[in-house]
Parts: structure tokens; C-alpha cells; sequence
């Protein structure tokens, strides 16, 4: 009886989900000179494709949200991209914080350069958590599309495997960094990344599995 209750109330979640008119996401704005503001069609696309494969009704123009902002707390989803440096201050940090422990979710994707950064920033704001990476039998990996060998590599950079990292707040998976696969950038449009389309589709389709499991978790 118990299973049979935690079905409906996991359909009843889909159905809000899917149901609510024009849901939002956002790009993060973080100051230090990064650029985060990159990637300019990476989200519309991702947008789009989420949109007609995947039935959400998804706001069409993707949004920003400053680190320190109430704001933050309307989306259930940030995208933060960047190749250069990042930096929170005290007040962003305990927004940032606030907002995944309270059921908001973080996707970075490093964009080639960001890593050095984003690391010392994590760690002020879960100064108790370990990035560690996502086992890849994790419900991230397998829900519309299945990757069961993790995270796809999209482009070369250094030439290290693709790692999908995560930080897991009370079991929850509140933050996801995709570590040398640079998946907005297959989210691009062609005449900015003219990659092949095989590597195109399996960008889409980790990005729509993210959000895919962002939203029934949120």
C-alpha cells in the first residue's frame, strides 16, 4: 500500500510540474570577471528541445539571476557557465547555500578554465561537503535518455575524461558539475559550434535528463 501511495504522489508531482504554464530557468551572474553571460544560445536550444521532446512548457528565453538575489528562489534550476574566474561574496554564498538546501538546484558546466575557481567557491558555501563523482547508476543517468556510462564528452579541452561531480546535501544531489564535457557547447547553435550531430544529440539529451531530474526532485 505504501509503494502504491508514493506512486500517485510522484505522478501528482509530474503533473504540477508539466502543468505549470511557461516554467522558468536561469543563468547565474557571479562577479570575479568571469564571463558568465557565455554560451548566449546554449539554454534557448536546450530550452526548445526539452520543449518538443520531452512535453515541458518551459519558458522560451532563458533568464538571469545575480548569486545574492531573492530572485534566485523563483527557479527551480541555474545554469552557471564561465572560463574564467568566479567569486562569492559572504552575503552570496549564504543565498546560494539557502537556495539548495531549500530544494533549489545548481548546474555548472565548466566551459574550459573554470575549474579552479568554482572548487574554492563550493567549499564556502558546504564547507562540510566533498565534491565526489556521481555514481553513474544515479537517476540523473536514466530518465528519459539513458547514459550508463555517465557523462558524455561534447569537446576535447584538455583531453581528460568527462566527469560528472556532484555535491549530495542530506542525499539530495543539490549540485552538478559537468567537468570536462562542456555540454553548452553542444546546446549551441551550429554556426557558433558546428559540432557533429551525434554529438549535438547526446548534449541535448544529458542537458534534458539534468532538468529532467532537477523538476521531479524539486
Amino acid at each position: 500500500m505504501k509503494s502504491v501511495v508514493i506512486y500517485i504522489i510522484l505522478l501528482l508531482q509530474l503533473q504540477v510540474v508539466y502543468a505549470q504554464p511557461a516554467l522558468k530557468i536561469a543563468k547565474l551572474k557571479y562577479d570575479g570577471g568571469g564571463d558568465w553571460y557565455a554560451n548566449k544560445t546554449a539554454l534557448p536550444n536546450l530550452i526548445e528541445f526539452c520543449n518538443k521532446e520531452l512535453g515541458m512548457n518551459l519558458n522560451l528565453e532563458e533568464e538571469i539571476a545575480e548569486a545574492g538575489s531573492p530572485d534566485l528562489f523563483d527557479y527551480p534550476y541555474i545554469y552557471m557557465t564561465g572560463h574564467g574566474n568566479v567569486v562569492f561574496s559572504q552575503e552570496e554564498t549564504a543565498n546560494l547555500r539557502n537556495y539548495l538546501i531549500g530544494g533549489g538546484f545548481l548546474h555548472i558546466d565548466d566551459n574550459y578554465g573554470l575549474d579552479k575557481f568554482i572548487r574554492l567557491e563550493l567549499k564556502k558555501i558546504f564547507p562540510e561537503l566533498e565534491l565526489i563523482e556521481v555514481p553513474f547508476t544515479h537517476s540523473i543517468y536514466h530518465q528519459k535518455y539513458n547514459f550508463p556510462g555517465g557523462l558524455p564528452k561534447i569537446h576535447e579541452h584538455d583531453g581528460k575524461p568527462a566527469q560528472g561531480l556532484g555535491l549530495f546535501y542530506e542525499g539530495r544531489l543539490i549540485v552538478y558539475y559537468s567537468f570536462e564535457s562542456d555540454l553548452g557547447n553542444g546546446w549551441e547553435d551550429r554556426r557558433i559550434h558546428n559540432d557533429p550531430e551525434e554529438k549535438r544529440q547526446q548534449a541535448l539529451k544529458m542537458g534534458a535528463n539534468i532538468l529532467s531530474y532537477c523538476f521531479t526532485n524539486y
